[in-house]
């Protein structure tokens, strides 16, 4: 089936929140900071207030004045000796210092953005320039950014028993190690972030447009924790959405900045970030240094994993910041497919001067899987052991589900020998060391590289859905995740189709708004349809017991003789039928709202889903430029059950793409002195194009999940966790002639080049 909202999308008629406006609507621009680090010491707004089309300037001073609360973490960790981590409070606009580049330190409305552009330039902020520090390991010995944080420490976290992780490795036969750099990326959705914020006198209330990944966790923030007022004091609603990627599920300054000034001046405040604006205000994902250690027995059988992890915070912490490199994957998600004995994990975060860094793709288990994956690739070379051959060995047997991991997870189901082993089938393993040695004879480097992954999607809090038949027997489902382009509409109907019959045409979605929606979790973390559409199916399958007693008065029989198959209500044993619709017609509205049937539909997950699969890199690099032509990329999945594969080709091709682009082009660089981001363009931030994508080899192996109705375990971040440690396995592994044991992500051409020709330089020399 093919997605139902593409006609609308592609033809223009799609509405995102830059197309909502109102009468007497204003414009908001905000002023941000030149500086990556440096006090405050006055502001002057007089010049910028009297420019024409002004409507008014808003400060700190005001939002402080107005008991206007600061932005909160809401995932804080404890440290390893028991102690709170520190907190910060992160004002909504600068207080006293500014602590990155681009932080906001004042919101101008004015009639049109030009206005309010022109009146920021007329703001005069005295600055006093502090020192810096934005290098991830360097800050730790760099000037303070937080008093409260000596060494610029956030928090000293652990997980896993190390006492017993010390004495696996006291006797392991072999340990290997590798230091790993996960580098800062950008999310860089289609759809930049913006909102348009109004004030309703008559009724007391805020009315909040945003771009976002779930409209209820942020109409709940601003009641609860920034504006101290009472939830129903404010509707939030989200429309299309062009990309999230983690990144649009956060309270951002800008949020409540515009609320207040739509109230205080009695205007409807609209703001849309500007390309570059974003680069500099929206949170970054990723950025860990990593210290990565395995102690191996005699049979090359893997005992334990020791990781020592640094991770940046940015200036300020976000609102799930801590948990990402902790507890949201990065740490559970180290047992990979292996029968580890033990893990045991360090993980300091750290503030710069750089903006925060939260979710992305993944959250924690694209650095995870990076983290496993490279140090099995690099024993593997260490060992001597094939690299297929040494997964295999070391795999969790289907025949030991459900297993319990070392790192506290249980693994429902799974067959990751046979994914691996079918794609190294496909990738025609077995024939790489002729297409190697082809390449070697025009000058090129040609390498394989492979990864597998497991992850945990779709667990943590419930969803609820309300599913509403009216007369004319159309359908209405009302449920609180919130699509950013992945095809929830198309997956919903899919649902809804199968346990009510009711053709894709004849349903309606409606998300993104907290009046019409009473419950959301939002979307994130592949849970959408595993979870929201679990809730889906539990509302048609009450429905559909309804239907069948209404169908049993209207063919008089017994309702234990109505069977629903093949879309319609059916006498057992007869050709007596009914289809929803037909019934529906036939039956009263408890009201007059038309709606014949209504059900709450509702899901809790008893644990997470695994998706895990394999991927197979083949790539050459050019040894004169040092380019990366990726020739083969090959992926075998298991996602459970799969309802739609055309939207699961289309996540795992779009995972790709990102991880590619991090694996090869994309970083996120700040000047060491100045604090500015020098890659703050798409002119020097190099996102992955159509030329640089390879066709996807892919393939699928449905194991359906055991703790999911549905039986399906998610889809939406497979591609960017397991393309990364393919592409650095493979690049590694092309160079490996050269004595070259490991790169760091992005192996761009330039760093490549320097790569080869230093080694052959050496190697001319010996």
């Amino acid at each position: 089936m093919r997605r139902s909202e593409d006609p609308r999308l592609l033809k223009g008629s799609g509405r995102y929140t830059d197309d909502v406006s109102a009468p007497n609507q204003a414009q908001a621009w905000f002023l941000r900071s030149p500086f990556a680090h440096a006090e405050i010491r006055g502001i002057d707004t007089s010049a910028a207030a009297a420019m024409p089309g002004v409507i008014g300037i808003v400060t700190i001073a005001d939002l402080d004045a107005d008991g206007i609360a600061d932005l909160k973490c809401y995932a804080p960790v404890k440290n390893r000796d028991g102690s709170d981590q520190v907190l910060p409070p992160r004002p909504i606009l600068a207080r006293g210092r500014v602590r990155h580049v681009g932080e906001a330190v004042a919101l101008v409305v004015a009639e049109t953005m030009e206005q309010a552009k022109d009146a920021a330039e007329a703001i005069e902020v005295d600055y006093d320039s502090l020192p810096s520090a934005t290098d991830l390991t360097g800050t730790m010995a760099g000037p303070a950014i937080w008093d409260a944080a000596p060494g610029n420490v956030c928090f000293d976290w652990e997980f896993g028993e190390k006492d017993k992780v010390e004495a696996l490795f006291a006797r392991a036969d072999r340990i290997v190690k590798v230091d790993l750099v996960n580098n800062r990326v950008v999310a860089s959705p289609m759809e930049p972030r913006c909102c348009h914020a109004d004030w309703d006198a008559t009724e007391g209330r805020f009315v909040l447009y945003v771009s976002c990944q779930g409209v209820h966790m942020l109409r709940d923030m601003l009641a609860n924790d920034i504006f101290k007022l009472p939830p129903e004091r404010f509707l939030v609603r989200s429309t299309d959405v062009g990309g999230g990627f983690g990144m649009k599920l956060f309270m951002y300054p800008e949020y409540p900045a515009t609320l207040y000034a739509a109230r205080k001046f009695g205007r409807p405040v609209k703001w849309t970030s500007e390309r570059t604006e974003a680069f500099i205000s929206d949170d970054h994902g990723r950025d860990n240094v990593t210290t990565v250690e395995l102690a191996v027995d005699k049979d090359a059988r893997f005992l334990a994993l020791r990781v020592d992890l640094i991770a940046n915070m940015g200036a300020y912490l976000s609102n799930f910041a801590p948990f990402i490199p902790t507890m949201a994957g990065g740490a559970q998600m180290l047992n990979g497919l292996y029968t580890l004995q033990g893990v045991y994990e360090r993980v300091r975060g750290v503030f710069t001067n750089t903006q925060p860094v939260d979710a992305y793709r993944g959250a924690g288990r694209p650095e995870a899987a990076y983290n496993v994956e490279r140090i099995v690739d690099h024993a593997s070379r260490v060992l001597g052991i094939d690299p297929v051959e040494l997964r295999r060995r070391n795999y969790i047997p289907p025949s030991a589900m459900p297993y319990d991991t070392v790192t506290g997870v249980t693994y429902d189901s799974g067959e990751f020998t046979r994914n691996l082993e079918e794609a190294a089938q496909i990738a025609d393993v077995a024939g790489f060391e002729a297409r190697r040695r082809e390449s070697g004879r025009s000058g090129k480097y040609r390498g394989l590289g492979i990864a597998t992954y497991v992850e945990a999607c779709a667990g943590g809090e419930d969803e609820a859905a309300d599913v509403r038949v009216s007369r004319d027997g159309k359908v209405t489902i009302y449920v609180g995740t919130q699509t950013n382009g992945q095809g929830h509409e198309t997956a919903y109907k899919q649902i809804i189709a199968e346990h009510l019959g009711v053709e894709p045409d004849q349903v309606t979605l409606v998300q993104g708004d907290t009046d019409l929606v009473r419950t959301g979790n939002g979307t994130g973390g592949s849970r959408s349809v595993p979870v929201g559409g679990a809730a889906i199916r539990d509302g048609s399958l009450k429905i559909q017991d309804k239907a069948k007693l209404r169908a049993a008065d209207l063919m008089e029989t017994a309702a234990v003789d109505i069977a629903f198959a093949d879309g319609r209500f059916t006498v057992v044993g007869t050709d007596r039928a009914l289809t929803l619709a037909e019934i529906a017609a036939q039956t009263d509205a408890a009201s007059d709202s038309e709606i014949v049937f209504e059900e709450r539909g509702s899901f809790t997950p008893p644990s997470a889903t695994f998706p895990n699969g394999a991927h197979v890199v083949e790539l050459e690099v050019d040894g004169d430029t040092g380019e990366v032509e990726i020739l083969r990329y090959t992926v075998v999945d298991d996602f459970g059950r799969v309802l739609n594969p055309l939207m699961v080709a289309g996540q795992v091709h779009g995972g790709i793409a990102q991880g590619l682009g991090q694996a090869l082009l994309e970083h996120a660089v700040f000047d060491p002195e100045s604090g500015q981001l020098l890659s703050g363009s798409f002119m020097d931030y190099a996102m992955p194009r159509a030329i640089d994508l390879p066709l996807v080899n892919f393939k699928y192996n449905e194991i359906p999940c055991t703790t999911n109705p549905l039986g399906v375990k998610g889809a939406g971040e497979a591609g960017a966790i397991g393309a990364p440690p393919a592409i650095i396995n493979a690049i590694v592994d092309a160079l490996s002639p050269l004595g070259v044991e490991h790169v760091d992500m992005p192996a761009t051409p330039p760093r490549l080049w320097q790569i080869i020709h230093s080694r052959q330089d050496r190697q001319a020399a010996e």
